[in-house]
């Protein structure tokens, strides 16, 4: 253990001193998750401030005085659209759908029929089709004021259209509908982990054997098992520190929220960045060998990237699978890793207890990924074919 100790100390050192790399990873792995939180809030606040601007673009609003009365009294501004409203919906530069009136349209209503309106938005404008859903509403609900004093008029009870009376009852918590918003999190500091353990990983392994430093440090009398040890506490340690700091700038990223719905929804704080970095450990550790494993018998740093890749793409596809399920976990979902890490992550945010039967078969396979990716690089040093 005190040679195991030596090498960890001198591989830390060595990875702490390459601090342009270390600062691409800081920035890309820790800055990123923060950056997209702000970001999203910035959308969600440019959203709300069009909702509370109440305006409704319309063309053609002087044929249709009763609609006008319609929409103001639901305290909604009419806006005159501009002439060439068509040509700025394509360009993105009108934010608003156009709601567009014929002529005729009083005359059609007030003899008892259904004109027809048009509104105008676009599929490449996402600010136009947002605003869509409540311009429809509007129209909605004044078709359904309409039917209403139509049959008033006839002496029809408008009760007697409504068979059934539907309420609707929501059973998410407050915590649950906040984890939805921050699903996000677990991804980015997942993300974290596996760059945080990447660099340090192929360096110490690959990176030692293309600069010609790995052969004398086998020359030494320390046992192979020491070495190994020794490198793998090292990528594991840089791993861990940089899932701590992601885990942690999360909490000073939530003062710039802009959107106050976000900010009042939105629930990460000490306890919950504590709980998931006890999750991620053994992430860490697992990804730390299994890197290492893989670098070991590649002769260059890009050669190590390379063979490297599929590894990166695995760990990044599997938390998906947890968000593209729409029927709950299913207990295999725990026994992947980095699923299972993002899917208990998932249930620390919606405020759900961790059970010792949850987390112990993450546990279970990464230790055994470790065990064997150690025990792999172990053999390989031991039988020194690295000419």
């Amino acid at each position: 253990m005190k040679a195991a100790w030596i090498v960890y100390r001198k591989e830390l050192l060595d990875a702490l001193r390459d601090r342009r790399t270390l600062l691409m990873v800081l920035l890309s792995s820790v800055a990123m998750g923060p950056l997209v939180l702000v970001l999203v809030s910035q959308l969600v606040a440019g959203v709300e401030k069009r909702a509370e601007a109440r305006t409704v673009v319309v063309h053609g609003m002087e044929h249709a005085p009763t609609l006008r009365n319609f929409i103001e009294r639901q305290t909604y501004a009419v806006a005159a659209a501009p002439a060439n409203y068509e040509q700025q919906l394509r360009d993105s530069t009108l934010g608003d759908p156009v709601l567009v009136i014929p002529p005729g349209f009083e005359d059609a209503l007030q003899r008892g029929e259904a004109p027809e309106v048009e509104l105008v938005s676009s599929a490449a404008n996402r600010r136009a089709q947002i605003g869509s859903g409540a311009v429809l509403r509007l129209l909605r609900a004044f078709n359904q004021e309409q039917a209403t004093l139509r049959l008033v008029l006839r002496g029809v009870a408008p009760a007697l259209l409504e068979a059934v009376q539907v309420e609707e009852r929501d059973l998410a918590d407050p915590a649950q509908r906040a984890a939805q918003l921050g699903t996000m999190v677990p991804f980015f500091v997942l993300m974290a982990v596996l760059y945080g353990c990447l660099n340090a990983a192929l360096d110490s392994t690959a990176g030692e054997r293309e600069r010609g430093s790995l052969e004398p440090l086998l020359m030494n009398p320390a046992a192979r098992g020491a070495l190994v040890l020794g490198k793998w506490g090292a990528v594991a340690s840089i791993g861990m520190l940089i899932a701590v700091l992601s885990c942690l700038s999360f909490l000073p990223g939530q003062w710039l929220l802009r959107s106050e719905a976000l900010s009042a929804m939105f629930r990460f704080g000490p306890g919950e960045a504590l709980a998931f970095v006890a999750l991620l450990l053994p992430l860490a550790v697992a990804l730390a060998a299994l890197l290492m494993a893989i670098a070991i018998r590649c002769r260059s740093f890009k050669e190590a990237q390379a063979n490297a890749t599929g590894v990166m793409l695995a760990f990044s596809l599997l938390p998906l699978v947890g968000l593209l399920n729409q029927e709950g976990t299913a207990p295999w979902h725990l026994w992947l890793p980095a699923l299972a890490q993002t899917t208990l992550m998932g249930r620390v945010l919606g405020g759900e207890p961790l059970t010792a039967a949850a987390v112990l078969p993450g546990v279970a396979v990464c230790a055994a990924l470790a065990a064997l990716s150690l025990a792999y690089v172990a053999r390989t040093l031991r039988r020194a074919a690295l000419a």
